[in-house]
């Protein structure tokens, strides 16, 4: 589709997409702990004299747009990627980059040579850092205020993954957080009431009771070394007041409070009330195998079609550090080349801002299942229809990024996995495996990081 509109600068600097077309109601108003996604007076003023580059560049005719279309989302991208077209006039050239998140970023990665890059690209909580150290992609806080883009609304916690040195480098997209998934007819037989417990010590009890009811089934369930540990155990850890570092200070992952957290896990499947699985755990459960589990919304919607029981859902469990932003993001984001034109970058961003807009953001959401990004979203009939998933919306109040050491370190998640396997499945001292685990962390950032961080 060629641009036949001839009008479109003046268009781009003061539109929104169709959201903005649209009242919505602004159900959730939520609030989400994090990193300060608002810039200091000094960011502020370089954010302006960044966009101030762009003052005289008229965004480009047609883009590029890389995906692995998350939650089986092509044929919502390209509903999305039309009502672009039809509204700025920029064609959209809709790219399936890879089968995951993975082979996107490495597809990216070995385009850089060519220059023939995708110029929005979808790049996981993950990945996308190995690609800012590389140099491959454009801070949007310049693009977006050169287009006057609205990021206020952005959930806190969501955008704030994407912030580093200042920057932001991507917008969330297709966003998840993990939640508290049980087996509502289990806990009946059990005695218990139909409500997820607060706290971690209210589920091992809750576990403790399902087992001596004898429902046939696991009480919990932890995931495998494949199947990301460190993210969805980043709660027990997190509400135990340890974590897997601090920024680039690895002490807490063998701290007191981390090693006590973890202790617990590996009681939990010595004293058979709990089991690792052998896959995704959200199976298991679904399947009837585990009466509770820790996995991703992302996962709700496969799970309400296959279990034949009745499905409760409720926040992550809390811990004795008393802090309530014990909920770890994750997903992806969308992110602008580096090598791109500034003609493109300025295209890109505008699709970025159209595609995560208020009402653009709740039509992806209901159609995947992951979480929308705006906090003025108004998902009142997905509520009425699936209540679970209402629940899952409102636990990004106590949402928060994850730590370095498993999303910025390279090798950190690995080692994070396979520490967390043998202490899950083998006869281990889990302070000796922290320990060991420190150090291996240490040696990653020293040899193969912060040579990097330092140019």
């Amino acid at each position: 589709m060629m641009n036949t509109h001839p009008e479109k600068k003046t268009i781009w600097r003061t539109r929104r997409g169709l959201a903005l077309a649209v009242t919505l109601t602004a159900g959730l108003a939520l609030t989400a702990c994090g990193p300060s996604t608002s810039s200091s007076d000094d960011a502020g003023a370089s954010d302006a004299e960044a966009a101030a580059e762009y003052e005289d560049v008229e965004p480009a005719d047609s883009i590029t747009f890389w995906s692995n279309h998350p939650g089986g989302s092509i044929d919502i991208e390209k509903e999305l990627i039309s009502a672009f077209e039809e509204e700025t006039g920029i064609t959209v050239e809709h790219v399936t980059a890879g089968a995951n998140y993975e082979e996107v970023s490495e597809r990216f990665q070995t385009a850089q040579a060519s220059g023939e890059v995708g110029d929005v690209v979808v790049l996981s909580d993950a990945t996308w850092f190995t690609n800012y150290l590389n140099d491959s992609l454009a801070p949007v806080d310049p693009l977006f205020e050169a287009i006057d883009a609205d990021t206020s609304t952005y959930q806190e916690a969501l955008y704030g993954d994407y912030l580093y040195e200042e920057a932001h480098y991507g917008a969330p997209y297709a966003r998840s957080t993990p939640i508290f998934y049980y087996n509502k007819d289990h806990y009946e037989e059990a005695g218990l009431d139909d409500a997820a417990p607060e706290t971690w010590e209210d589920m091992i009890s809750a576990s403790e009771q399902l087992a001596d009811a004898d429902t046939g089934a696991t009480a919990f369930t932890f995931p495998p070394q494949a199947e990301y540990p460190a993210w969805t155990m980043s709660n027990l850890v997190w509400s135990h007041g340890g974590g897997w570092s601090e920024e680039w200070d690895f002490s807490a992952v063998s701290s007191d409070e981390t090693v006590e957290a973890l202790q617990i896990a590996q009681d939990m499947v010595n004293d058979d009330l709990a089991m690792v699985s052998s896959g995704d755990p959200a199976t298991d459960f679904s399947a009837g195998a585990a009466s509770q589990v820790v996995a991703s919304t992302g996962s709700l919607s496969g799970i309400l079609d296959t279990a034949d029981f009745e499905v409760g859902v409720g926040f992550l469990p809390l811990g004795p550090s008393g802090d309530n932003a014990v909920v770890p993001t994750g997903g992806a984001g969308l992110s602008v080349a580096a090598k791109s034109s500034p003609e493109k970058q300025l295209a890109a961003a505008m699709f970025i801002d159209f595609v995560t807009n208020t009402e653009n953001t709740a039509t992806f959401s209901e159609g995947t299942g992951y979480l929308p990004v705006r906090t003025d979203v108004d998902m009142s009939e997905v509520y009425a229809e699936t209540p679970q998933f209402e629940a899952a919306v409102n636990q990004l109040e106590n949402a928060r990024p994850q730590d370095y050491a498993r999303v910025f370190l390279p090798g950190g998640d690995l080692n994070l996995s396979q520490t967390l396997q043998r202490i899950l499945t083998s006869d281990v001292e889990v302070a000796d495996e922290m320990s060991t685990l420190e150090s291996t962390l240490q040696d990653l950032y020293d040899n193969d990081l912060e040579p990097q961080l330092s140019e």
